[in-house]
């Protein structure tokens, strides 16, 4: 009996500290990395409902396009909740004639809303949606299977919250870290998507305000929700992409690929985070990308590209591997730092960064200002020896 519970307790010992588990065998190599020159960066919101949601505040298809016109977003999505309409999102949301714009893509998707969790469907083109509805409760390998055949961009919504991706991550190909302008609110969201790098899934991650919360037509259409239009609301918080053109398909692609930074509104400057592998003094990678250590040291830079304060400091933590690795401070009427590391020749590492500094003025929603605090904005990951087939 003692040597059964001998065994038992080291059985149990080895698997709570990872004894015996095979070391990671790197790629013989990865892809090349794409152009760093040829794309153009184009924010927006991939996350925001319309009185085609029934908890949205009666909030207007044509007010939310014009706020995302006046501040200038590049694209945008309208993701209502499925469940609202029994997953006929093609013959409401997007078919409202409300839904149009000459200056802002307009994407096709919606809130996957299911018992277990919400994720947001996002397409260049039409799709049919209705098959994803109704597969909802399935098993995921099934829910896959069609996620795949619809050719669609499947992100997991705020997975730290009560509505919990309670899926696999295998099927999902991108997690929504900040959710709305309550930056304090997204530290569970932020650890799980830490938890899928780490565990070699080069998951992107992007923002999305979630906001329910518009002023609707006229007063009696007023609910108790409508008073946080000036708190959440278009590109609270912002994100961009870095897209090989002005399309609809390549803001899906490079929203896919992880070539994204999130900023708190749409004013707020955009963190711009590359490396220099060869020390030859120009950017060889950015965020997003997946390349082969030299066993050398790499230099890494980090930017702010957009309207800043010359006056300000701004704070840089940077984090690998998902722990946090040193802190910088930069200023200056163009705020950018350095710093310098040899990412391991052997084992899979990533580095990613979030600036923090004084809020940027939101005059379209001031509210959305005290809501995030000092968080500006973060990068995606840069990572290193990642199995590009995993």
């Amino acid at each position: 009996m003692r040597s059964l519970v001998l065994a038992a307790g080291l059985l149990l010992a080895a698997v709570s500290t990872g004894a015996g588990a095979a070391p990671y065998q790197p790629p013989k190599s990865v892809p090349p990395v794409a152009s760093l020159a040829d794309g153009i960066w184009l924010k927006g919101d991939l996350h925001i409902h319309s009185r085609h949601s029934k908890d949205s505040s009666n909030n207007p298809v044509k007010k939310i396009v014009a706020l995302a016109e006046a501040v200038h977003m590049d694209y945008l999505l309208i993701s209502d909740h499925d469940n609202h309409v029994n997953g006929d999102v093609a013959h409401n949301t997007w078919t409202d004639p409300e839904y149009v714009s000459k200056s802002v893509l307009l994407l096709y998707g919606a809130e996957w809303t299911t018992h277990r969790g919400h994720g947001t469907a996002i397409s260049a083109v039409p799709y049919d949606h209705q098959a994803l509805y109704d597969v909802a409760d399935d098993r995921d390998v099934a829910i896959a299977a069609v996620k795949k055949k619809l050719g669609i961009h499947l992100s997991a919504n705020h997975p730290g919250t009560h509505d919990a991706f309670a899926f696999s991550y295998d099927f999902v190909d991108s997690v929504e870290c900040w959710n709305s302008a309550v930056w304090a609110n997204n530290a569970i969201n932020m650890h799980i998507w830490d938890d899928m790098l780490k565990s070699g899934r080069k998951m992107p991650c992007r923002g999305g305000s979630d906001s329910h919360h518009g002023v609707p037509d006229s007063p009696e259409l007023t609910t108790p929700l409508s008073y946080q239009a000036p708190e959440n609301n278009v590109g609270t918080p912002t994100t961009w992409v870095f897209a090989k053109a002005r399309t609809r398909q390549a803001v899906v692609d490079a929203l896919t690929n992880g070539r994204v930074a999130i900023a708190a509104n749409p004013y707020t400057p955009r963190v711009d985070f590359t490396a220099d592998l060869n020390g030859d003094g120009k950017p060889d990678v950015m965020q997003g990308d997946n390349a082969k250590p030299t066993g050398q040291p790499v230099a890494f830079r980090v930017a702010l590209v957009g309207q800043t304060d010359p006056a300000a400091t701004y704070t840089v933590q940077v984090v690998k591997n998902g722990d946090k690795f040193t802190t910088l401070t930069f200023s200056g009427a163009k705020p950018e730092i350095t710093f310098t590391d040899t990412p391991s020749a052997t084992a899979r590492s990533y580095y990613r960064v979030e600036v923090h500094g004084p809020a940027t003025p939101y005059p379209q929603v001031p509210g959305s200002m005290k809501l995030s605090g000092d968080m500006l904005g973060l990068s995606n990951a840069i990572c290193f020896n990642f199995d590009p087939k995993f």
